[in-house]
């Protein structure tokens, strides 16, 4: 039996959009420290599957739309269902619209705050009443941004959704702790992902951004491991409430 405060063996990680960029890295990496997955998301992970079989853990893919709260309740009702439990929730779906903020719709508004925030809130909600209940504790981890801390540029709805789960990370830490349950966030820098495209195809606006970061690049998914195994394990059980940058330095500048 492992020693390390790292290791995820036996345990069930539930996370949300991994079926490509951070959330497939997210999930490969906690795979890789012997966890088992449950994928949610609106399209199938076949790739993400693969790369978990291989790695000798169970994998379980329920496909659900978070842009509605409506699939929360199936969805943990079948993860129970048929892995057991659910010992560490990540809550990675996620969207963006870009527009001035003068022409900013509220169409566009709602669909990002939906899923960003509010689905973030009440999967984390059904989610603990299970840990609860059991009577044990688990990890809930947010994929917050560089812009819960900054303003950015025409994202409104993703700044306002970004800034609202860091503070709801620290006011579910502050109520969750005492019951066992750590819940924290990582804010990733400039990651290379589908998110990302439209600003990494703008050179000048790449160039902009590379000439910030301190590391010289943009990161990778895979940047992303240690810190949230880390945040996973029983390494962090007296880490409650913190927000993680992963950011290449972009906020030290």
């Amino acid at each position: 039996m492992s020693t390390s405060p790292f290791d995820l063996s036996g345990k069930v990680a539930l996370v949300t959009g991994a079926n490509t960029g951070i959330g497939q890295g997210l999930a490969l990496a906690l795979a890789g420290a012997g966890a088992d997955i449950v994928a949610v998301g609106r399209s199938e992970p076949v790739a993400t599957e693969t790369a978990v079989k291989a790695l000798g853990r169970r994998f379980l893919s329920l496909s659900a739309d978070l842009s509605s709260v409506d699939p929360i309740r199936a969805v943990v009702d079948q993860a129970w269902q048929v892995m057991g439990k659910v010992d560490i929730l990540i809550n990675n779906a996620g969207t963006i619209r870009r527009s001035d903020a003068l022409d900013f719709s509220e169409t566009d508004w709602d669909q990002v705050i939906d899923t960003n925030l509010k689905s973030a809130f009440f999967l984390s909600q059904a989610v603990a009443r299970r840990m609860i209940g059991e009577g044990r504790g688990g990890k809930i981890i947010n994929i917050a941004s560089m812009l819960s801390f900054q303003g950015g540029i025409r994202v409104a709805s993703y700044t306002a959704s970004k800034s609202g789960l860091a503070g709801i990370t620290r006011l579910l830490a502050n109520e969750w702790a005492p019951k066992g349950i750590n819940v924290n966030a990582i804010a990733p820098g400039y990651i290379s992902t589908n998110n990302t495209q439209q600003l990494r195809d703008d050179e000048t606006r790449s160039r902009e951004i590379l000439g910030r970061i301190p590391a010289g690049r943009w990161g990778q998914p895979d940047d992303l491991a240690g810190a949230v195994v880390f945040l996973a394990s029983a390494a962090s059980d007296y880490v409650h409430g913190a927000i993680l940058p992963v950011d290449g330095g972009w906020l030290a500048r």
